[in-house]
């Protein structure tokens, strides 16, 4: 599918979907139990690989009429599964699965679609190896397909940090239901705390301990400046009550708040719902935009936050910890005044396509000015000026939406090709952009 966003306005009320990387960890979290009902979870590709997973380790996964999901888990040991566990895109389910296959006493096959089987998984297959269990490429060459051949009892094991969080998370969900447990040591600085601290603020809400070593809590992030983690074994998952409620996601939050920013109408405003705080690095995108001078209000409260069209100016955001709203941040740089610099980005070039260049490469065809270096994306706001064109999304739906939404203030009628990728965490963007008042047209 193509999408078509011709130049327009937008104003009301929306609210973002459930969060996509909550979601994740709620199911796996659900499946690593005897049973839990997981409320509000998003339903999208990527959660359903994951719900595919749990069913693949003997769990199961039932679909009320309320949109819930009833998981009856594994309840720490999984089966080896009858067939391969498909992954499909998600980078989440790869990673988080491939430390639970570990401990299955037997052989478990992981695989995916292109983009997933060109994604790096070397340092988890290393440390899992370390630990005593059979972690292998098929290929050789550190990505997907994967054959990891369990049961590992945990231990003491050296992994990065500066390339994927979501090792780290794969390894303390695991972790808690091995014999020993696992201490994990960080052999570099870690990037992307915060998903960390989503995945501590699950296992707690799982009746599960873990614990980052050492950290500063720097910028009130639990698991900044870790120098590891430790998780004790023979730990029980167990959420109060048997459920759990997934919170609203603010990387799907980041694109309705840009587009109020550069394209709500004069003296009207974005009003988005379902914003109450959590661990999610990425409500940064808040203080981003207080940075560029928006006129944004968050009551916390009220889970609510208000923003109204905006005369931007550029700063300098690190991404070391919000890679994710790398997309979000080029657009709103390509329409502000001056410089926007994004540092501490090389991370972001390893998620579903490399997303540093893709953001270069089509902010340029749409007539923005734009420097891009190996750890540095720099806009230059100030030299630019947005006419329609026909852009590329990768595959990748957080490249699609952002290009949407710059599509917006481009003048014409800008065409993302492959726009169906919004499946992956946001399926209902385009009505909601829509609704909202954007000028939005699909084409197969």
């Amino acid at each position: 599918m193509d999408a078509h966003i011709s130049t327009s306005t937008v104003a009301g009320t929306a609210r973002a979907p459930p969060s996509k990387s909550y979601t994740h960890r709620a199911i796996l979290a659900a499946g690593y139990s005897d049973g839990a009902t997981v409320y509000d979870p998003l339903d999208s590709a990527d959660p359903r690989a994951t719900m595919r997973a749990v069913e693949g380790f003997g769990g199961s996964v039932d679909h009320p009429d309320d949109g819930s999901l009833d998981i009856t888990g594994f309840d720490g040991t999984p089966e080896v599964p009858d067939n391969v566990i498909d992954c499909a895109n998600s980078g989440t389910t790869m990673r988080l699965v491939t430390a639970a296959a570990a401990l299955a006493d037997g052989a478990t096959v992981l695989t995916g679609d292109d983009s997933l089987r060109s994604r790096p998984q070397g340092p988890l297959l290393e440390a899992l190896n370390a630990l005593g269990v059979s972690a292998e490429s098929t290929r050789g060459n550190g990505q997907a397909p994967l054959v990891i051949e369990g049961p590992v009892s945990g231990g003491r094991v050296d992994i990065p940090g500066d390339i994927s969080s979501q090792y780290i998370s794969a390894l303390l969900m695991a972790g808690a239901v091995t014999d020993e447990g696992i201490e994990l040591n960080l052999t570099t600085d870690l990037k992307s705390a915060p998903y960390v601290d989503i995945t501590l603020e699950v296992l707690e809400d799982f009746g599960v301990s873990a614990e980052p070593v050492d950290a500063t809590g720097a910028g009130g992030i639990r698991s900044a400046g870790a120098e590891g983690f430790v998780v004790d074994g023979g730990q029980q998952y167990s959420p109060e009550d048997g459920t759990y409620h997934v919170p609203g996601d603010f990387s799907s939050m980041s694109y309705l708040l840009a587009a109020g920013a550069i394209a709500a109408g004069d003296g009207e405003s974005v009003v988005v719902e379902g914003a109450q705080p959590s661990a999610q690095g990425d409500s940064a995108i808040v203080g981003v935009l207080e940075a560029m001078d928006a006129d944004i209000e968050w009551d916390q409260d009220a889970g609510e936050i208000t923003v109204a069209q905006s005369a931007l100016t550029g700063t300098t955001v690190d991404v070391g910890d919000t890679p994710d709203l790398l997309p979000t941040i080029a657009v709103l740089g390509a329409v502000a005044e001056g410089d926007t610099v994004i540092e501490n980005c090389e991370h972001v070039r390893y998620k579903e396509t490399d997303r540093v260049s893709a953001m270069a490469t089509e902010l340029e065809k749409l007539g923005v000015s734009v420097t891009e270096e190996h750890d540095v994306l720099t806009v230059h706001g100030g030299e630019s000026s947005l006419s329609a064109a026909a852009v590329d999304g990768y595959h990748d739906h957080r490249i699609i939406m952002s290009l949407s939404v710059a599509g917006l203030v481009a003048e014409g009628t800008t065409t993302v090709r492959g726009a169906d990728h919004v499946d992956i965490s946001f399926p209902s963007f385009f009505d909601v952009l829509d609704d909202l008042g954007g000028a939005v047209e699909r084409s197969e």
